[in-house]
């Protein structure tokens, strides 16, 4: 599958005293156990997400899954591509690392989705004006950075 044809949404940064191929499993990790807690495979089920369990070879690769995503790209220590639908949206995750520096990594997420129709309009309105996905993406910054700089 193709992310590039859906719209930017937003993208989120960090900067993490670690190389990127130290920062890579904690990356992999964080993001699994971020979208594999509690509640989320109900809510995946509740939304009709098209990946509503976790599946897949582990650590993460090209095709795994876990609620609300599937693997589409796993390039260690550069990219993990993430996509995902259900009725109201199809949107991408995606983080890039770079090397910035010696000792240094930055760690970018990118999200694109689309949002058809009356109620993807609604759904866009209450996900982009509540503040949870940004504070979401940004916490899963926050503790890949934390755990690369303290392991």
């Amino acid at each position: 599958m193709h992310i590039d044809p859906l719209p930017h949404l937003d993208e989120h940064a960090t900067l993490i005293a670690a190389e990127t191929d130290q920062v890579w499993p904690h990356l992999t990790d964080v993001v699994e156990r971020t979208f594999s807690r509690p509640g989320t495979g109900g809510y995946a089920r509740l939304v009709g997400a098209a990946d509503p369990a976790a599946s897949g070879p582990r650590p993460l690769v090209e095709g795994s899954t876990f609620p609300g995503f599937h693997v589409v790209t796993a390039l260690p220590g550069q990219e993990l591509a993430l996509r995902g639908s259900h009725r109201f949206s199809t949107y991408a995750l995606i983080f890039r690392l770079d090397a910035d520096g010696p000792g240094r990594s930055r760690l970018r997420a990118e999200t694109r989705a689309v949002f058809p129709g009356l109620t993807g309009r609604l759904y866009r309105q209450i996900l982009l004006t509540s503040g949870g996905h940004v504070l979401g993406v940004r916490r899963m910054l926050v503790a890949v950075r934390r755990r690369s700089e303290h392991s």
